[in-house]
């Protein structure tokens, strides 16, 4: 079954029941989906090439479901891009998509206007929130089409999604995820109950919709009949607002949002009894933060990991595993049915518990590789294991410990550092509001560590003072021989570090010659 068949039933069974709320508006299931329908025989009325990329350049929208399933009704694959990123970006993603159609919201008309004469094969711009002098209307366009089901059907080998690498190490790649794929994932998450089966499930999504967190935290539950209250962007008083007033049950954060939430200075006072569970990933999070955000909410935690080439699924760690007798809150926990997991080692040879190594892993739900890419698609995927490029570890029970990312590792005085380990223990400092460490060159050490560090505002914390702390908590090669104190740090919107921004203005224009 394909997700345009799984929501067919639900236009079925839900007709009525509400779907999606956003901005006031509650859109029923027989209305996303006909919707839908509308969206995918626009797309063949206008000629697009069964298997050509959608684009959508928009914040977090219900229009993005309706293309969604259009699309996926149809053998097109959806892509949305990142609004976040500068114009002279958006127009080499629009490009490299070679689509011949645009979906853009109000807020980006101008920038498409800048960017699509540098796309000759886009031929269609529709303006989701109308209003443009030379654009048709989204809502026009949609209710001019037939509401029937297309008549071009979908194969599982399409592609479902394009989603585009958050680019932190290198220029953003394509990833080809598939309707077979994504149908796959979903029946391990259903066959291991990950996703509820409780129609009365009400979920707010405020991850972005152009990264794979967001898509299936909304979709899944979608799928399983659950209402999604859909925020268009994080502000943290009015996701705890919504919470509590939408009497939400799940929700999935990155560990930025959890600590700007914690930092909500009415963060304490809410009830949260309806909440059951709060799920997190996508970037590596403080035990001591971890900590407070179980103590104020109250609910059940489950971590899930993966990344944009396996879906962002691959391992979880289970609620009962965040117990603190467990002692797993530094793990991203085991794999999920139909994953596999190994540490190896440069040769590719397993290693045993303990020993750090890469995380290469292989599930039946792996992706068609990257957009117009064969050979970073082969050495991705080399042997059918796809190569993570993390640096983890197993315990004796199996359970994974994501040390770091292999190319962020700092080499020095021949010894291996991770920076994200020692970030991890910095960040229990209650002066320390962020912190960043990374590698810069060094005559005698070869690289040294090097933290920034966002200081609680008033709180005079200095250098010597970050490094005290440090010096009683780890070893002594590993403590930062350097604290620059900044305002803040570059993040990406899943809250990994920008190293490379950081590390630039301290190379002297040196490669690293890590990784």
């Amino acid at each position: 079954m394909l997700f345009a068949d799984r929501f067919a039933t639900l236009r079925q069974t839900r007709a009525g029941s509400p779907a999606i709320s956003f901005r006031g508006e509650t859109h029923s299931f027989g209305e996303l989906v006909t919707h839908g329908w509308q969206v995918g025989n626009g797309l063949l009325g206008v000629g697009v090439p069964r298997r050509d990329r959608v684009v959508m350049l928009s914040r977090n929208r219900p229009e993005f479901f309706e293309l969604l399933i259009g699309a996926g009704a149809t053998g097109h694959a959806l892509t949305p891009l990142n609004g976040r990123l500068a114009p002279r970006e958006l127009a080499e993603l629009l490009d490299d998509t070679a689509s011949p159609i645009l979906f853009v919201a109000r807020e980006f008309y101008d920038v498409a206007e800048r960017i699509a004469p540098q796309c000759p094969q886009l031929r269609h711009i529709v303006a989701l929130d109308g209003g443009h002098h030379r654009w048709p209307d989204y809502r026009r366009w949609r209710d001019a089409q037939l509401t029937t089901r297309p008549r071009v059907s979908a194969r599982g080998e399409d592609d479902l999604l394009q989603l585009y690498t958050s680019g932190t190490t290198g220029r953003p790649k394509g990833v080809r995820l598939t309707n077979q794929g994504y149908e796959s994932l979903f029946r391990a998450l259903v066959d291991e109950q990950l996703v509820g089966s409780r129609v009365a499930s009400v979920i707010l999504n405020v991850m972005p919709l152009f990264h794979v967190g967001g898509v299936n935290h909304s979709t899944f539950f979608l799928l399983r009949g659950a209402h999604l209250q859909l925020l268009d962007d994080f502000r943290p008083t009015e996701v705890l607002d919504t919470l509590v007033e939408r009497r939400a049950n799940q929700v999935l954060l990155v560990p930025t949002m959890m600590h700007a939430l914690l930092r909500e200075p009415r963060a304490r006072a809410r009830d949260y009894s309806h909440l059951r569970c709060i799920h997190y990933g996508a970037a590596p999070i403080a035990e001591s933060l971890l900590q407070e955000a179980i103590e104020v909410f109250g609910c059940r935690f489950a971590q899930f990991y993966g990344a944009t080439e396996n879906y962002g699924m691959v391992t979880r760690l289970a609620p009962e595993d965040h117990l603190p007798e467990r002692g797993k809150l530094g793990s991203c926990g085991k794999p999920i049915a139909g994953a596999s997991v190994r540490i190896v080692n440069p040769l590719g040879e397993s290693l045993p518990a303990g020993e750090v190594g890469e995380l290469v892993l292989k599930c039946r739900w792996m992706p068609r590789g990257y957009w117009q890419q064969p050979a970073a698609s082969a050495a991705a995927l080399a042997g059918g294991w796809y190569r993570t490029g993390d640096a983890a570890t197993a315990d004796e029970e199996g359970f994974i410990y994501i040390r770091d990312r292999i190319t962020d590792m700092i080499i020095s005085g021949g010894e291996n550092i991770f920076p994200a380990e020692i970030e991890r223990v910095l960040a229990g400092h209650p002066d320390i509001c962020d912190v960043a460490v990374i590698g810069i060159p060094d005559g005698y050490w070869g690289e040294a560590v090097k933290a920034l560090v966002v200081p609680r505002p008033g709180s005079g914390l200095g250098p010597e003072q970050v490094m005290d702390f440090a010096r009683a908590r780890i070893a002594a090669y590993k403590v930062p021989k350097s604290v620059e104190m900044v305002a803040t740090l570059p993040r990406s919107m899943t809250g990994k570090i920008r190293r490379r921004e950081l590390q630039e203005p301290c190379s002297g224009g040196r490669e690293r010659q890590v990784g």
